[in-house]
């Protein structure tokens, strides 16, 4: 591959590192949606050893739900009361301050490290409980159980599943005296807490990409000198070098089955998409085309792929099925459209869009066409869906930084997480094994 098509590619993959260390990530909502619904989350009691609880449970499920945007939960000072049995709710004292409805709960501790977390969810207008249920929890567990409750909470009243308990993957570095000495694949919880180190090199580290099931990530590593692409088991960390051929390894993306793997390889001279076959590692081409070819996504049915190339003289996004036939075009708005994200019911296509000399994520809804530029940064990158497809969560610089945001599917609810450092390259996991009941 000669330098000048090296460039385009670089420019094409789009792949920025930048600082950072081990810390949670703060979350900012710096846009909520007008009109959302006031709640009532009153602060959990706590039967314990210590004066203290371990976590604020109420306060945990309080900062979920207002960060979907939906939800507006009352401050404790402004709360009319802050009842912890079902016998003390005073429901007309709610339903006056326009609270429809409310939640409480406690916190005991059954045994040393182990806890009983109970919360029930009512109408306020009806007098009635909506649900009601007791999670058992360690110390280390308490948070979890708060975001399963928040699950629990957000699906009764919306009917949609939440992702308050699911995690995010990126990509840090740590610089020292101005030169980048180590780079990282981060861990996290959705809200930015419970960080760790999946993987460490001194040499750069990129494009983490969640398993269907989420015990696996697959990345790109540089720490051989070039581009091998690896599979991680996230919860022994062992590793397996998937990747190595000659040129470009680049790209990861699961199959929904999670059995195959779609990579980009430039073992022809061409970057082109491959799709592994990961019990045998076959290789199988799936484009064919003397262009850039790259970022793969998968449809959730696994029948066709959404991708990134260039050959029509720009960027832009495509889609093609695995039976065969030709590339179809997606996007026709503007010269550069990469970095594909399907949406988890197939129905829209989230991705990096030109538009005024900025870089921004845009959303291309297939059933009408229509594309909706979502954010407004200079450089908004690697867009990922949250796995119910309420919200896509991307890398963008704010204020000489590269931090995480999050905007809403219809616009109207944007957040920032962001620490003391750098971050980049999210991807949003699926969901775990624990759905809402």
């Amino acid at each position: 591959m000669n330098p000048r098509r090296l460039v385009r590619l670089a420019i094409l993959l789009l792949s920025v590192f930048a600082a950072t260390a081990q810390a949670a990530l703060n979350i900012t909502i710096t846009q909520g949606a007008v009109g959302a619904t006031p709640i009532g989350i009153v602060p959990f009691a706590w039967s314990g050893q210590t004066p203290q609880p371990p976590q604020k449970i109420g306060e945990i499920i309080a900062n979920d739900l207002q960060r979907s945007g939906l939800f507006a939960p009352l401050p404790p000072a402004k709360m009319p009361q802050q009842p912890t049995k079902p016998g003390d709710i005073q429901f007309n004292a709610w339903s006056q301050v326009g609270v429809s409805d409310v939640v409480i709960g406690g916190v005991e501790e059954t045994s040393p490290g182990q806890y009983s977390v109970r919360f029930q969810l009512f109408d306020t207008l009806q007098g009635q409980q909506l649900m009601g249920y007791t999670i058992r929890a360690t110390k280390a567990q308490l948070r979890q159980a708060a975001h399963r409750i928040s699950d629990l909470i957000y699906q009764k009243l919306t009917g949609q599943r939440g992702a308050f308990d699911t995690h995010i993957a990126y990509v840090s570095t740590e610089v020292k005296a101005g030169r980048v000495v180590r780079y990282r694949i981060m861990v996290a919880d959705a809200d930015g807490y419970n960080p760790h180190v999946v993987y460490s090199s001194p040499k750069p580290l990129s494009m983490p990409t969640w398993s269907p099931d989420g015990k696996y990530l697959a990345y790109v590593s540089f720490e051989a000198g070039h581009p091998q692409i690896y599979l991680q088991n996230l919860a022994t960390a062992k590793r397996e070098l998937i990747s190595n051929r000659p040129g470009l390894n680049s790209a990861p993306a699961f199959s929904p089955d999670g059995r195959k793997l779609a990579l980009t390889l430039s073992r022809n001279g061409d970057a082109e998409i491959f799709v592994m076959d990961l019990a045998t590692h076959k290789l199988s081409q799936f484009t064919h085309d003397a262009s850039i070819n790259t970022g793969a996504a998968w449809m959730p049915d696994g029948k066709s792929i959404v991708f990134t190339s260039d050959r029509g003289g720009s960027p832009q996004l495509y889609v093609k099925s695995l039976s065969g036939g030709s590339a179809q075009r997606l996007t026709f708005d503007g010269n550069y459209n990469a970095a594909p994200a399907v949406s988890p019911d197939g129905s829209k296509i989230a991705f990096v869009h030109s538009a005024q000399g900025a870089f921004r994520i845009a959303l291309l809804n297939l059933n009408s066409g229509q594309m909706q530029v979502l954010t407004k940064g200079q450089l908004d990158e690697s867009p990922s869906f949250a796995p119910n497809g309420s919200m896509v969560l991307y890398s963008t610089d704010y204020q000489g930084k590269s931090v995480l945001s999050a905007v809403s599917v219809d616009g109207r609810v944007r957040q920032r997480l962001s620490g003391p450092e750098n971050v980049s390259q999210p991807a949003w996991s699926p969901f775990g094994d624990q759905p809402a009941q």
